[in-house]
């Protein structure tokens, strides 16, 4: 509708662009400039929560009106939080602590709207089986340059879908934006909004176990 609130998108992120152009024809796009590392310390999904709220929140106090939708994502291995690697030899690190176990990917959005002040959000969670890949397939990954800006230092959607074993959940969470828990907050914040679609599908084409 012509008359509905525009939606920014409160990220740099290629992947939450890619993912959100799935739901919205149109939507602007302003990085926050919140410090990711300082809500750190406090168990993963509060930090992947106070991330995404500073999120919106900076970037809202920049604008008159609009939805600002902002997310955060961390890799919780038995409650420690694991970010995104800070240069090869972490990355080698993370991975091998999460080969051939289970780990859980939090995603934190909090949608605010700007002129009304109401804020809404929620945390996604998908649990990820990794393979139980060799140290040499863990070096020769990192060498392709993939992991160095990923939480988890993988990319599920890239080459690092190879250490995947499996997952439980919602595949588009483990890529950084869920797509079926986006447009539901979306929705509820402005019913009015239109969106393209509100479904979130894995590679093989199977539906979101949480539509």
């Amino acid at each position: 509708m012509s008359d509905a609130p525009r939606v920014v998108l409160a990220s740099e992120s290629p992947r939450r662009r890619e993912i959100l152009a799935q739901i919205l024809s149109d939507f602007a796009v302003i990085p926050s400039g919140v410090d990711e590392e300082s809500f750190q310390g406090v168990a993963p999904s509060e930090t992947a929560s106070r991330t995404a709220l500073a999120k919106a929140e900076e970037v809202a106090r920049r604008l008159d009106e609009g939805l600002v939708l902002a997310a955060d994502t961390v890799i919780d291995l038995e409650g420690t939080l694991l970010g995104k690697p800070c240069d090869t030899e972490h990355a080698f690190e993370i991975l091998r602590r999460l080969r051939g176990v289970r780990h859980r990917v939090l995603t934190a959005l909090v949608v605010r709207d700007v002129r009304h002040g109401v804020r809404i959000g929620s945390v996604v969670s998908t649990a990820v089986d990794m393979a139980p890949f060799t140290d040499r397939e863990i070096r020769d990954y990192i060498a392709t340059g993939e992991p160095m800006d990923k939480a988890g230092a993988y990319a599920i959607q890239g080459l690092g879908g190879a250490l995947v074993a499996g997952i439980e959940g919602c595949y588009s969470n483990v890529v950084g934006l869920p797509v079926c828990e986006t447009a539901a907050l979306l929705l509820r914040i402005a019913p009015g909004l239109s969106l393209k679609s509100s479904e979130c599908r894995g590679p093989s084409g199977r539906l979101c176990p949480r539509q």
